[in-house]
């Protein structure tokens, strides 16, 4: 990803096309650039990378649905902000076809899920990050460097979610991690990709 995009501050970097890569990381914690050590308590032998994205802890591992997108967001002529918004409703239309109702809670990037309701449509009334009832299924950890995008979105189909349970997802204290398995959707990664990659390129790619 660095490799990439540092291509896109050399003379021919207009010609770097965009991608968005798809994959699984075998398990991993990761600290994002301004993380607190504190956040990862009981890794265990699971190993604890720093990055350069944005965020604070959480967790990688197989059953994961990893997005890295690529872009170079002045070819697109929108910014950080709306980048985030489109990631996000990238998310939330994939969860929904397959009847997952995915949230957005105010000022905590990523998507939850209710957890006593998670195919109802009832909205959120939140102004600031508010948990109860909540479950993240979604996480976001980005980096933009000259427009260009790297780092991106982790979405949880069918994992083992102890590890979660070492560390503060996402700086949370408290806060519960779900996938789409535990909400009763019986399948893998490989079912799911092609359906991210298609909202991906709708919502990222105009």
């Amino acid at each position: 990803m660095k490799n990439l995009t540092a291509l896109r501050g050399q003379d021919s970097g207009s010609d770097v096309p965009h991608q968005i890569w798809l994959c699984e990381h075998p398990s991993v914690y990761t600290q994002g650039i301004a993380g607190q050590a504190h956040h990862i308590f009981q890794p265990g032998d699971i190993p604890v990378v720093q990055t350069e994205r944005g965020g604070q802890a959480t967790y990688h591992g197989p059953g994961q649905l990893i997005a890295y997108p690529l872009l170079n967001l002045k070819a697109f002529g929108y910014f950080v902000k709306e980048y985030v918004f489109r990631l996000e409703e990238s998310v939330i239309k994939a969860l929904g076809y397959f009847g997952i109702t995915g949230h957005r809670v105010s000022g905590a990037p990523g998507i939850y899920v209710r957890i006593d309701d998670p195919f109802g449509h009832q909205l959120l009334k939140q102004n600031a990050p508010n948990f109860h009832g909540l479950a993240k299924i979604a996480a976001l950890g980005i980096k933009v460097s000259r427009h260009c995008t790297y780092h991106g979105l982790a979405l949880n189909v069918a994992m083992d979610l102890e590890p979660f349970s070492r560390i503060n997802p996402c700086g949370y204290s408290g806060l519960q991690t779900t996938d789409m398995a535990s909400l009763g959707i019986s399948v893998g990664t490989s079912d799911v990709a092609p359906i991210l990659a298609a909202k991906l390129q709708n919502y990222l790619l105009p």
